[in-house]
């Protein structure tokens, strides 16, 4: 096994360690990213075959390359992985892939920190973990695994084809899971969707993308989320062109919305007395965009259509007037779960002094407690908008000026000795 020696170690090659590659290299500061697949792998083979980018392509990029297809479209995440193997290429990042990262730790005696690898030991004076917010997919213990049902996390799941003949409960109405949802009734099949609290914006309004309105409105740059809200859950689409996720009409369109998803027993999943209350809370926050969005076009006088008919509100669904708090999966012909759940973190790799009790990093805007150590894109790592493309970007170019300054500073010699 060999062992090298470099400045700065960046483990993840996909959209956050890219980022980073260009900026570390405009500072001057030798380092190597190392990913154990391909480039952007997560795009190719964690998303299903028909998803597309929920920001349009004038938006969700780095400032310094454009997507190569119209720039209001939605790119498709074949078209985002090779955008971002393209940076990584126009960039010269020097990238390393096939290796895997298994323990990195500091040494003792002296600065830096000792990286076990696949291939090997390297020994980095810093070390940033890039490697996202959505490591490994989260089942909740609902279902056992032994109930006689498929089921399957949305990061495995890739068309209706491949699922069993049957009818599907989709459990999660975040944007994953509507537009599976979505994806799957439009396709034929008879599909439950399990609906918890979520916010949901217009696609557009008034003529400018939901994306537009969060920038001029200030939104994508708040620090945090308002406290209890941390973990929100949004539901917003780019697929068919782009259309605002409005569960009443996935309700109308045949799909039977129901509420959280709370036991399972005997064959029969139940659900809370919410989904009214869930529904009804994420049109509050899809109301009070508009709202924003119109005292903004008062204020500054910007010259943009009226659009009344954004307010007018799909007719109620019958499964949302009258709402299952129980289905017998077998007798409603489900043969698959899928649980759009969403995924946790997974810093095992890193023996180090940066986590709290929980496990989570503890950091500055992604600069950890522990010398040498940093992290790119988590969620709110800097501001809403950290986890998009064009967020983590900006979060990279703080987190290489943090590294820079600190080998100035580690440079510095007594002039008197």
């Amino acid at each position: 096994m060999s062992m090298e020696k470099v400045d700065t170690l960046v483990v993840g090659a996909g959209q956050a360690g890219i980022a980073l590659s260009e900026h570390l290299s405009n500072n001057q500061v030798p380092h190597l990213v190392l990913e154990r697949s391909r480039v952007a792998e997560a795009w190719r083979s964690g998303r299903w075959d028909s998803l597309v980018a929920n920001g349009p392509a004038w938006h969700d990029r780095f400032p310094n390359m454009n997507f190569p297809c119209g720039q209001d479209e939605f790119a498709t995440k074949e078209r985002v992985a090779d955008y971002l193997n393209d940076y990584a290429q126009m960039i010269q990042a020097p990238i390393r892939t096939g290796v895997e990262v298994q323990k990195a730790e500091r040494m003792n005696g002296r600065a830096g920190f000792r990286v076990q690898t696949s291939d090997g030991v390297i020994e980095a004076q810093n070390v940033v973990a890039a490697t996202g917010a959505f490591q490994h997919p989260v089942i909740p213990p609902v279902v056992p695994q032994e109930a006689p049902v498929a089921q399957l996390h949305s990061f495995h799941y890739r068309n209706p084809e491949q699922l069993p003949d049957g009818a599907v409960i989709v459990i999660g109405a975040g944007s994953s899971g509507a537009q599976i949802s979505d994806e799957l009734n439009r396709a034929g099949r008879k599909v439950y969707l399990s609906v918890g609290p979520h916010e949901r914006p217009p696609r557009a309004y008034r003529g400018r993308d939901f994306c537009w309105w969060l920038g001029v409105l200030g939104l994508w740059d708040v620090a945090a989320m308002a406290p209890g809200k941390e973990h929100v859950t949004i539901a917003v689409s780019g697929a068919y062109g782009g259309n605002t996720m409005d569960f009443r009409r996935l309700g109308n369109e045949g799909i039977t919305l129901l509420g959280m998803t709370r036991s399972y027993k005997d064959g029969v999943l139940g659900f809370g007395d919410d989904l009214k209350a869930n529904v009804a809370g994420g049109d509050a926050s899809y109301l009070k965009m508009l709202d924003g969005a119109d005292a903004y076009v008062a204020r500054t006088g910007i010259d943009l259509p009226e659009d009344p008919e954004a307010r007018v509100p799909q007719p109620d669904p019958d499964c949302l007037i009258n709402p299952l708090t129980a289905l017998n999966l077998s007798e409603a012909g489900i043969s698959t779960i899928i649980w759009a759940t969403g995924f946790r973190q997974d810093f095992s790799w890193m023996k180090v002094d940066a986590f709290d009790e929980k496990g989570a990093p503890r950091h500055q805007r992604g600069v950890s407690t522990e010398p040498g150590i940093y992290f790119l894109g988590l969620p709110w790592q800097s501001r809403r908008g950290s986890t998009f493309i064009w967020g983590v970007w900006h979060d990279a170019k703080h987190i290489a000026d943090q590294i820079a300054n600190q080998r100035k500073y580690l440079a510095y010699r007594d002039p008197n000795d």
